[in-house]
């Protein structure tokens, strides 16, 4: 951060977890900013509202069991259902949430859409740079006084502490694991819990997309980085003995 530089942070508790928001406002004044990141608060919170399956009474909830369709749903289950079929053909077929158990599960993307759309609504208010980190999954855009881009390291499977690296992230990035929640991604090929791998890395312009192809590289393990490539977008895992795989161009993103 240069000297100065004025930068807006806010925790937001939502999506079972804590919310970094960070703005580089870069000129739009204070009352603005602030109204800024109350809006995009808001959109994480309707995506809570509409997609936890942690809650029988949202409308994901409902529609897993048969009580409406999906024309009965808000306008977002459309449109996340679409950028799922997306998904499936980017990761050729590694992430499917129509192959889990329980039916339509999208939560692979959703998490990554919600907090793209937050930085949207952040980048749409006119703030000069910002970073919405929804526990790993990050978007940002714009860039931070006397930087490049925006740093992020990313963690490795054993401590939060511990990084596997550091990169210079223009769009969006999104790690899949088991270390924080357990198993919980579905193997949609095995018709088991993932873990092949200890975790995977996916980084690119979109963070929907970069998490669903998180999500499914994590299933497929390092033969899913080939998907991840023809995508457009950089991966990394981390094998169980330590060692990490990664696509050719992900190299020309690590911080020097």
């Amino acid at each position: 951060m240069s000297p100065g530089e004025v930068t807006f942070r806010h925790e937001e508790p939502v999506m079972g977890t804590i919310v970094l928001i960070e703005v580089r406002p870069q000129g739009l004044p204070a009352e603005q900013t602030r109204a800024a990141v109350a809006d995009a608060c808001a959109v994480l919170h309707r995506a809570d509202e509409i997609f936890s399956l942690y809650r029988a009474d949202t409308p994901l909830s409902r529609l897993r069991r048969g009580e409406i369709e999906l024309g009965d749903c808000p306008p977002e289950v459309s449109e996340v259902e679409q950028l799922c079929r997306e998904a499936v053909l980017s990761s050729d077929g590694w992430f499917d949430p129509w192959k889990v158990p329980g039916g339509f599960d999208p939560t692979g993307l959703v998490k990554g859409w919600a907090a793209r759309e937050a930085a949207r609504r952040l980048q749409s208010a006119g703030a000069g740079a910002a970073m919405v980190n929804a526990a790993g999954d990050i978007a940002c855009f714009g860039t931070p006084g006397g930087q490049d881009a925006w740093r992020v390291g990313i963690r490795t499977p054993e401590a939060a502490d511990q990084l596997l690296c550091v990169i210079d992230l223009d769009g969006a990035v999104a790690t899949s694991g088991n270390y924080e929640r357990g198993a919980h991604v579905w193997d949609v090929r095995g018709g088991v819990p993932a873990e092949k791998i200890a975790s995977a890395s996916v980084t690119g312009p979109d963070l929907a997309l970069a998490d669903a192809l998180a999500t499914g590289l994590f299933a497929a393990g390092a033969e899913g980085l080939g998907a991840v490539e023809r995508a457009g977008y950089q991966g990394i895992v981390a094998l169980h003995d330590g060692t990490c795989l990664t696509t050719p161009g992900f190299q020309d993103l690590l911080a020097v």
